[in-house]
């Protein structure tokens, strides 16, 4: 049994495809399929269940390519070591990144990543925050962003940036006020994100006559959200950085939220409590912090980085 042998266990249950993993693996099929054989005839047991059109793990299997996952990542553990006390930052960076956070930090965190780390392979896969915590946990991924509060057993959370939320107003909405008060709008519509949990949860704490006047509407991006606003009037959140996508005139009928209200939401980094890889998670702060607005990073951050 060799380490390759599990990485390549590991690719089929990942892709569910022999081609596909073999490509993945950088083998022919073939060759795949053998190395597959003969570790099922070492270990005298059948991995995969195999048919024309499925490729699916045994019983057997699930408990061997779960084995093989922690032996792959104990593994690559030894040479993060070895690139951690050097100083190096070269390798991989597998990230996640959920959708509702995904829009305002990755076009220019992309840009400037390449641009001042050439050397790292950048990998990034937008998925819901539970998705990124179970790839987190399996190994798949190296570190995720999503909205704080997720707990996964295993998993780290690392406070990055606290966003504020705006409120915005069809144009024949109260336009004229200077600030946001919930009450002069109880009987408007509110629209609102499906998905987006935290927006969902903001826009309840504040909106204290939900069951008054009109229904509550659900809409599936902030995009949509504002486009619905400005055809069909009432008003919705959105967070801070979305105000860069709005042209100048949208941008009148943005206000900020006064009073007690849950109107913010933070965002973390997520990583395994074992990983070691301290200079590789800065590659991540040291770049947000070449775009993001002032004073939103966490100040700790700022100041000295991650510790591990």
């Amino acid at each position: 049994m060799t380490l390759q042998q599990l990485k390549y266990i590991v690719a089929i249950d990942r892709y569910r495809n022999f081609a596909k993993a073999a490509d993945a693996c950088g083998i022919s099929q073939p060759t795949l399929s053998a190395m597959l054989v003969k570790l099922e005839e070492e270990l005298d047991v059948r991995i995969f269940e195999r048919s024309n059109k499925n490729v699916s793990p045994t019983i057997a299997g699930e408990k061997i390519i779960r084995q093989a996952e922690r032996a792959i990542a104990e593994a690559e553990r030894i040479k993060d070591l070895v690139s951690e006390d050097r100083g190096d930052v070269v390798g991989e960076l597998n990230l996640g990144v959920a959708p509702t956070v995904a829009p305002y930090i990755l076009p220019k965190f992309i840009y400037h990543y390449m641009e001042n780390y050439p050397q790292v392979k950048l990998s990034i896969r937008e998925m819901k925050a539970d998705m990124i915590l179970s790839e987190l946990a399996l190994g798949h991924l190296d570190a995720g962003i999503a909205i704080s509060g997720n707990t996964h057993q295993g998993i780290l959370e690392i406070p990055l940036y606290t966003e504020k939320f705006m409120v915005y107003l069809s144009e024949n909405c109260w336009r004229k006020l200077p600030v946001f008060h919930p009450e002069n709008l109880e009987h408007e519509k509110m629209w609102i994100m499906k998905d987006a949990q935290c927006l969902r949860d903001s826009a309840f704490s504040f909106c204290k006559a939900r069951t008054k006047g009109r229904r509550v509407y659900e809409a599936g991006s902030i995009e949509t959200l504002i486009r619905i606003v400005d055809e069909n009037g009432g008003f919705t959140i959105i967070p801070e950085m979305h105000l860069p996508f709005l042209t100048d005139r949208q941008r009148e009928n943005v206000r900020r939220i006064e009073g007690d209200y849950l109107s913010q939401r933070r965002v973390s980094l997520y990583i395994r409590e074992d990983y070691i890889r301290q200079a590789m998670l800065n590659t991540i702060t040291k770049t947000l912090l070449r775009f993001m607005p002032e004073g939103m990073m966490e100040e700790r951050i700022v100041k000295y980085g991650i510790k591990l």
